[in-house]
């Protein structure tokens, strides 16, 4: 029954999903967002999964494959960690990912990209990983990292589809538009490579101040705010030879 009533709400807000075909000679880069213990690892805090979830490993899996194919090819990968102040916490959800514990650490499936040059690690105290990158003196280490590596083309993967991965695409296509991230062109992001996390209904209803947050249906959800803000949503990607002069 719960899964008819999703499929009835995705028949009311469909969107396209394209099969993607990067050009090798047109700059991209890849962003992972908080692919962390905290959000991702079953036991692993307040955020974390309490039992195995097919969502998230299919997420964490095709992530680590982008990550592997763009360290072979030597592209730039940014990779945002969730990671927080004890007494800067973000309301309405319990204190997650606390600066120096292991919560707010890439997952093991990916934490050999501490190792690699072409990676670049932000650790960031709010949702949006756009807003998480501003510093002290009014730069921006996102925005810097695209203008450096002369990025065209953002690949996007990673949790949760409606709320981080959200926040920061919306900022990013926002930014884009007003010509502050020259010369990006495009934002793609990857639906198996990203993941929301379950609260189901009967669950919320026995917990106070929570509300209910159904995997399926916010996964959709993200993907197609994301998509109304003129990001591409790919059912697959793939990377093909550079374009013939």
């Amino acid at each position: 029954m719960v899964l008819q009533k999703v499929d009835l709400l995705k028949n009311e807000i469909p969107f396209e999903e394209e099969s993607v075909v990067f050009s090798e000679d047109v700059k991209i880069g890849l962003v992972l967002v908080d692919i962390i213990n905290g959000f991702c690892t079953v036991g692993a805090g307040n955020l974390a999964p309490r039992e195995p979830n097919s969502q998230i490993s299919e997420m964490i899996n095709e992530s680590a494959r982008l990550a592997t194919i763009f360290c072979d090819k030597e592209w730039p990968i940014m990779a945002f960690l969730d990671s927080h102040h004890p007494d800067k916490l973000e309301h309405p959800y319990p204190p997650h990912c606390i600066t120096g514990t292991d919560e707010s650490n890439l997952v093991p499936a990916l934490q050999w990209l501490e190792r690699e040059p072409n990676v670049t690690i932000r650790r960031k105290d709010c949702y949006d990983g756009y807003l998480g990158s501003m510093e002290e003196d009014g730069s921006n280490v996102f925005v810097d990292w695209v203008k450096t590596n002369q990025i065209k083309t953002l690949l996007v993967v990673g949790i949760c589809t409606d709320i981080c991965v959200l926040d920061f695409v919306c900022s990013t296509l926002s930014a884009r538009n007003r010509g502050f991230l020259s010369p990006l062109e495009d934002v793609v992001v990857y639906s198996r490579g990203c993941a929301t996390f379950d609260f189901p209904v009967s669950v919320a209803r026995n917990t106070k101040d929570d509300i209910a947050h159904p995997q399926e249906l916010m996964h959709h959800v993200g993907l197609y705010m994301a998509k109304g803000r003129g990001a591409k949503i790919a059912r697959e990607v793939s990377f093909g030879a550079p374009e013939k002069p």
